[in-house]
């Protein structure tokens, strides 16, 4: 598992100081993309010397409580399963120890045309490091 905390901003919320929705997304993005760079993957790097990339193939996400305004949030993150080509992971939003949201997603590896593509060796072991 792999924790990342973040602080609700002015720019997150809506006109009522609540999380807008699909910031959570972003929020979820930034954890995964902290997660690499914490095994020493750098997407862009990635995208440069093996010319793949990752994109999202489904979404499945669930709202149980509202963030706010300065609240501080930690994003836990799981591989749940890597294939040849795929990775699906499941993150939970919390504050505290509320869960406020939950996202099922599926990362779909792709190349040249989007296209997708295998997983080279090295980057799926580092990967599956960072959430043992």
């Amino acid at each position: 598992m792999h924790q990342f905390p973040i602080r609700v901003y002015y720019e997150d919320t809506d006109a009522g100081g609540v999380v807008y929705h699909a910031n959570y997304l972003k929020f979820a993005e930034r954890a995964r993309t902290e997660a690499l760079r914490q095994v020493g993957i750098s997407q862009q790097e990635l995208l440069a010397t093996h010319k793949i990339a990752f994109a999202v193939r489904t979404c499945h996400i669930e709202f149980f409580k509202p963030a706010r305004l300065d609240d501080l949030l930690t994003i836990e993150s799981h591989l749940d399963d890597s294939g040849s080509a795929s990775l699906d992971m499941s993150q939970t939003i919390k504050k505290d120890d509320d869960i406020l949201v939950t996202l099922s997603i599926r990362l779909a590896v792709v190349g040249d045309g989007m296209k997708p593509t295998r997983l080279p060796q090295e980057i799926k072991d580092k990967i599956q490091s960072i959430f043992q």
